[in-house]
């Protein structure tokens, strides 16, 4: 089984350093084009992954679907756990459109030049795959030993769908977020971009390209009282932090959902890493039509509550439905996502209308 886990992490490396060190290997403005180009590779490897665990549970490759599932008490045999996966690499991708949502308020208050937001990006998300891997193993090794762990994270998953449906939009200032608050403490930063750069040393002749709107004044005097030499974090830097953070915020919300699903640990993690890797290339492609999809958050609030809610009546369902409920779940959630963006699209249509008019 080892081998398994090691191939697959190996496969994923890969991809990354194929993907910063060939096809973006120089700096440069991300078209929507080129955006939805890549989301389709990492989509099309996504699904297509689907047919590795139909034959890997169905012949049981080095000892996958060995075991009893903890998330509905079933052996995963290759039409569940091909069901199971595409169900949970759903939510997770539908999860992180939300997140591109808060990426984008952060590299506006950064005022991050789009030259430099694929870098920030590819760091956010390798970071968000080491955070979410030891999540994963955390919350496995916690099903298996406190079965009742997962009503709680179904109960976690109700309230925070109903949370998302209740609470009203606002403006928030990341320039008062702890994360940013305690990195400007501990470290100097620079009120100016240094290109590229995430830190840079004190007196350095780095061009500087662009002054960072709501900086604070004390930034100036952190620089000038840095000695010269000293390391110092740049805006860029900062807008890192808070993607790390957004990230460990929104698995908080996404990996409880995954275990709604499966507690399988190898369809938990690949589900979760494959709707992770297509997560810049989605930012680029959607960031500029984040307005149009008005009701997308409202269906994913609502996929929160239906997949907690399957976690708390798993034997009902299961009782009523028969083994194969989970195809349900999954057509019940594109489903909302269906109409959510439909309803989106609908309602764009009658204000370009009415602004017409």
């Amino acid at each position: 089984m080892i081998w398994l886990w090691l191939g697959f992490v190996g496969f994923v490396l890969a991809m990354l350093a194929l993907d910063l060190g060939v096809f973006h290997r120089h700096a440069h403005v991300v078209s929507v084009r080129e955006a939805l180009a890549w989301s389709a590779v990492w989509v099309t490897l996504g699904l297509a992954f689907t047919v590795f665990v139909y034959f890997g549970y169905e012949h049981h490759w080095l000892g996958l679907g060995a075991g009893v599932d903890a998330a509905d008490g079933l052996v995963n045999d290759g039409r569940a756990a091909a069901v199971k996966y595409v169900t949970g690499y759903v939510v997770e991708k539908s999860l992180s459109v939300d997140n591109v949502f808060v990426i984008a308020m952060i590299f506006s208050f950064f005022a991050v030049p789009a030259l430099y937001q694929h870098r920030v990006l590819f760091w956010g998300v390798l970071g968000a795959l080491l955070m979410r891997g030891v999540m994963i193993a955390v919350g496995a090794s916690l099903i298996a030993r406190f079965h009742w762990v997962l009503y709680l994270f179904g109960a976690f998953l109700v309230l925070t769908g109903l949370k998302m449906l209740l609470m009203k939009p606002g403006a928030t200032d990341l320039g008062r977020n702890p994360a940013v608050r305690l990195a400007r403490r501990l470290f100097p930063v620079t009120t100016r971009f240094h290109g590229e750069h995430f830190v840079v040393r004190a007196g350095s002749a780095e061009s500087h390209e662009s002054v960072v709107p709501g900086a604070p004044v004390e930034d100036d005097e952190a620089v000038e009282r840095a000695r010269p030499g000293a390391l110092m974090l740049t805006p860029l830097a900062l807008a890192l932090v808070m993607v790390e953070t957004a990230d460990l915020v929104f698995a908080v919300d996404s990996i409880p959902a995954i275990f709604a699903i499966t507690a399988d640990p190898f369809l938990v993690f690949t589900s979760n890493v494959f709707a992770i890797l297509g997560l810049r290339s989605l930012y680029f492609a959607l960031a500029g039509l984040i307005e149009t999809f008005t009701y997308l958050k409202t269906a994913l609030a609502v996929v929160l509550v239906m997949v907690g809610g399957k976690m708390l009546a798993v034997d009902w369902l299961k009782a009523m439905l028969g083994a194969s409920f989970n195809f349900y779940v999954l057509a019940a959630v594109l489903l909302v996502l269906g109409a959510g963006v439909a309803a989106s699209l609908l309602a764009g249509r009658r204000g370009a209308r009415s602004a017409a008019a």
